[in-house]
């Protein structure tokens, strides 16, 4: 979701706003909402499974086909639309994406059965990946370039913020009504978003595609192969075991649905300090943050089951558990841009969709345990997807490979060379 397009950010001479500051920034803005609304959305049913089953008559397992069915079409999407928009005008591309985006979510809150659930789901699969291989693009476009690394920012704290609390805020919602109106809400948020993007994104023209020769290229490389491959391993161990965490506060742990509500914000909250405090060591050592995010992570998932009778010792690791994820995004972002500097814009499409196959397969498969073997057991798979993600880390450092000293591509933070990797 990092960066994509064929112009410098901020370039004058595609940049209508430049000499209307103002202008430009509510441009910003309102790719920011669009940003939290689709990542909002994506993990929207984390906190509504109980109730969603419930309505519809199926299992936790099943329900958790609201987080895989986007996420196998976002894998699909990411590279694919990138590779077929050509020269298209990015602005439209952004506007079509909100468009889908708010007709996933009316359909999910109007939906009849399951199976029209999963049509609105496919909906947003279909363009969350373009949409965050764009984001970031556009943003750096509307403003001057001494500006650009701001406006990045700016979305990223967007992404960031949907991503620890989104869950807690449909919770928070279905808590007041019903797991219908979290939709609905996130439905008139997108249509704020579409609007305004309407009115202030100006046009985006690009002169360059993606290219399929690019992507191959980077599959070529051994150290970005394994490099992908971590991603999918560190990922899938969250979301096959974060998908089914609302049913297992509330099966296992005996908490009620206000309590679970609490424990989810806690965790949004959270996880939203930790990407902030790992951004000022990353940096520096790249390798050490991730390894240690990932062991938190590790020590998370075996430790939630044993300790499912104390109240506290739960709340507790599910707070360790954000500060663990809350971070680990940033963390695999960087490691991606460093390892693809030179194709950044392939480099983005294959992370962004080998995100989306981790959730996709881990949501999946772990829905699938949790129906036959039960949640503590998934609980115990995602410790061992995270165990192998370490040991893929380790392999970097064990045959001494170091990533180029490469700016962030999303031009957040600018990294120090990391001998360590």
């Amino acid at each position: 979701m990092m960066m994509e397009g064929s112009h410098p950010a901020g370039d004058a001479t595609n940049n209508p706003h430049a000499d209307s500051p103002l202008r430009a920034w509510l441009a910003v803005g309102s790719v920011t909402v669009g940003a939290f609304a689709f990542v909002t959305t994506e993990f929207l049913p984390v906190g509504l499974l109980p109730q969603v089953a419930a309505e519809f008559g199926v299992t936790p397992g099943t329900a958790g086909l609201m987080v895989t069915t986007p996420g196998i079409l976002a894998a699909i999407s990411a590279p694919g639309m990138m590779l077929g928009a050509g020269r298209i005008d990015r602005r439209l591309i952004l506007l079509v994406l909100s468009v889908l985006l708010l007709a996933s979510n009316l359909i999910s809150a109007f939906a009849p059965s399951f199976t029209v659930m999963l049509v609105g789901r496919a909906l947003l699969g279909a363009s969350l990946g373009g949409f965050w291989t764009l984001a970031l693009a556009a943003a750096g476009r509307l403003v001057h370039p001494h500006e650009a690394p701001k406006a990045t920012a700016m979305i990223l704290a967007g992404v960031t913020c949907a991503t620890v609390i989104g869950v807690p805020l449909g919770t928070f919602i279905a808590g007041l009504a019903s797991w219908r109106a979290s939709f609905m809400a996130t439905g008139v948020l997108v249509a704020v978003a579409l609007v305004a993007q309407a009115m202030l994104v100006p046009a985006l023209p690009s002169k360059a595609a993606l290219r399929m020769a690019d992507l191959l290229a980077l599959l070529r490389r051994t150290h970005s192969r394994r490099s992908l491959i971590m991603v999918a391993f560190v990922f899938g161990a969250h979301f096959s075991s974060y998908t089914f965490i609302a049913p297992f506060l509330q099966q296992y742990a005996d908490f009620s649905a206000q309590s679970i509500t609490l424990v989810l914000l806690g965790f949004g909250i959270i996880g939203f300090v930790s990407n902030f405090a790992v951004s000022a060591t990353v940096g520096r050592n790249l390798s050490a943050s991730l390894a240690a995010m990932i062991v938190i992570l590790m020590v998370s998932l075996l430790a939630m089951p044993a300790l499912r009778h104390a109240a506290p010792a739960v709340v507790a690791t599910v707070l360790a558990w954000g500060i663990a994820f809350g971070a680990i995004p940033l963390c695999l972002s960087v490691w991606i841009q460093r390892s693809t500097a030179d194709l950044p814009e392939a480099g983005s499409a294959l992370f962004v969709g080998i995100i989306q196959v981790a959730i996709a397969v881990g949501s999946s498969v772990g829905g699938g345990i949790v129906d036959h073997a039960g949640i503590p057991t998934d609980f115990g798979l995602g410790a061992a997807l995270a165990v192998i993600g370490l040991a893929l880390l380790g392999s970097f450092r064990a045959i001494g490979k170091d990533h180029a000293a490469a700016p962030a591509a999303a031009g957040v933070i600018a990294p120090a060379p990391d001998c360590n990797c």
